[in-house]
């Protein structure tokens, strides 16, 4: 008699997000609950920080930049983000960061999801900021000073925006060009943007937390 085979597992299947992929899902989400949601998991996560086996990130240094694994766990789930760094990849027409990311079942070893990360990777520095600014600002804060006006400054302006209650950024960057891209990237969003000529501009005004 032949032997029954085992039936396979319903987790036998690697779920796969592309980077168009997960801008869809932004887009049908919305930015502001995709903000949330990943701002209510990272709170939720510090709250439970005990639970995780945390590894220091590994690095791979070069002359041409540097490549990063960072892993962690708990006892139901492993994950690790592959993230690069290397500012000469303009010249080449590529990104200067890119990333992607496993999700797996530590019962089994099955690599649950595998997924690109730039998009996110944003999303998520621009929630934990967000975080942070719950827990130390003040309360009554309406107003964010923006140092650096790359790439990370939307996402940062509208995480502060939608999870902090931020209704005005003051902008300063040493190139213009990245100024005038952020905004106009801004227009539309309900934020004011005040673009200042230097840092001690940027900051006149701001109070401690009391």
């Amino acid at each position: 008699t032949e032997t029954p085979m085992t039936p396979p597992s319903r987790h036998t299947e690697t779920l796969y997000l592309s980077a168009p992929e997960v801008v869809e899902l932004v887009r049908r989400t919305g930015l502001e609950a995709c903000l949330r949601g990943i701002a209510d998991n990272i709170r939720a996560d510090f709250l439970r920080w005990g639970d995780f086996d945390k590894s220091a990130r590994v690095a791979n240094h070069s002359r041409q930049g540097v490549i990063e694994l960072m892993p962690i766990a708990d006892d139901v789930t492993y994950s690790f983000k592959y993230v690069n760094g290397h500012p000469g990849n303009t010249r080449q027409g590529l990104s200067t960061v890119m990333a992607f990311g496993v999700l797996a079942d530590v019962v089994t070893g099955t690599p649950l999801l595998l997924s690109e990360l730039t998009l996110t990777t944003a999303l998520r520095t621009a929630a934990m900021s967000a975080v942070a600014a719950r827990a130390l600002a003040r309360p009554d804060s309406r107003t964010m000073a923006l140092i650096g006006n790359g790439a990370q400054s939307e996402f940062q302006a509208l995480a502060f925006h939608h999870l902090v209650g931020i209704t005005e950024v003051r902008l300063f960057d040493t190139d213009p060009a990245a100024t005038a891209k952020l905004v106009a990237n801004l227009r539309g969003t309900g934020l004011s943007a005040r673009v200042c000529t230097s840092v001690a501009e940027a900051v006149r005004g701001a109070r401690k937390r009391r």
